[in-house]
């Protein structure tokens, strides 16, 4: 047990997710959960009663690993789906007294940047400036630097809304999916007006759930390894098979791919589309893919506010 541990929760769209470090920074223990809280959302623009309780119950055994850890400062954020919800104080009194911390609402501006500072904590400036792409359930955060954030922009895109409003066939149609990719181009060149100097990047880096599934896909990985997938390159033409086979074949063939989990098996086309679709309109030929992410944005927030 750790006397000065600190930890980062993640209420994403899809998942649930917790980091806990130790003073120094180093990862005691990391744990995921897809939780699909953002079930309905773009829809309904509310928080489902089955999403939050099945959030709940994942934040509640959290509680247990943080007072495991003896966990002293902690920060809990909520992203997209909270941002879109009506009843998003529902979610915020229940998730604090899960936890015992009350969630930040973020908005996509500090989630990038926050996610920035995570991917970007390794990685030598000079090799930038960087493309951070943050592809989550709701949204995708672009955001672009060398030692630390220029520019940030968020769009709503994101695997679980991309499936919900244009992805319906099992496996989705060509229509469907021309359709969806055309929807993603229209919010890049959205980013390309707003944050210009994502033209000068000259290093595309792929967080969350969405790209280090296609790395593990393409590995061929029967059992997920973070060491593996952290700062593996992925190339543009490994991608692009990763998502033909992807969306090709049904759900019921597509959870048998090695590296793909069943529980996101349903929006992992989704989310291919949105990435594959990046690295077209940005001309990237590969991505360094990032096992770290907001969650040691969060973390490191926290032993080192400034």
């Amino acid at each position: 047990m750790s006397p000065t541990a600190v930890a980062a929760i993640d209420c994403g769209t899809n998942s649930t997710r917790l980091l806990v470090s130790d003073g120094d920074g180093r990862p005691l223990e990391r744990r995921m959960t897809i939780t699909r809280l953002g079930q309905g959302v773009d829809a309904s623009r509310r928080l489902h009663p089955d999403a939050l309780t099945r959030t709940m119950a994942v934040l509640a055994g959290y509680r247990g690993v943080l007072e495991a850890h003896g966990v002293e400062r902690v920060r809990m954020a909520a992203t997209s789906a909270v941002r879109d919800a009506a009843n998003r104080d529902e979610f915020m009194d229940a998730a604090e007294a899960a936890v015992g911390t009350r969630p930040e609402l973020l908005a996509g501006d500090e989630e990038g940047r926050l996610s920035f500072r995570g991917a970007t904590a390794g990685l030598d400036p000079a090799h930038g400036p960087f493309l951070v792409v943050d592809i989550g359930g709701g949204s995708t955060e672009f955001v672009v630097g060398a030692d630390e954030a220029v520019g940030v922009v968020s769009v709503d895109v994101g695997c679980v809304r991309m499936t919900e409003k244009y992805l319906h066939a099992d496996p989705p149609s060509p229509l469907e999916l021309s359709q969806a990719i055309s929807v993603v181009h229209a919010h890049l060149d959205d980013v390309k007006r707003e944050l210009p100097a994502v033209t000068e990047a000259v290093r595309l880096v792929g967080l969350a759930g969405t790209v280090t599934t296609m790395a593990a896909v393409e590995i061929g990985l029967h059992e997920y390894d973070p060491e593996r997938i952290h700062h593996f390159e992925l190339t543009r033409a490994a991608a692009e098979d990763v998502f033909r086979t992807l969306a090709t074949e049904r759900r019921s063939d597509r959870v048998h791919n090695p590296g793909l989990e069943e529980a996101r098996a349903d929006v992992i086309v989704g989310g291919a589309a949105i990435f594959v679709a990046v690295m077209r309109h940005f001309d990237f030929a590969s991505c360094l893919v990032s096992e770290a992410d907001i969650l040691d944005g969060l973390v490191l927030s926290l032993l080192d506010p400034a």
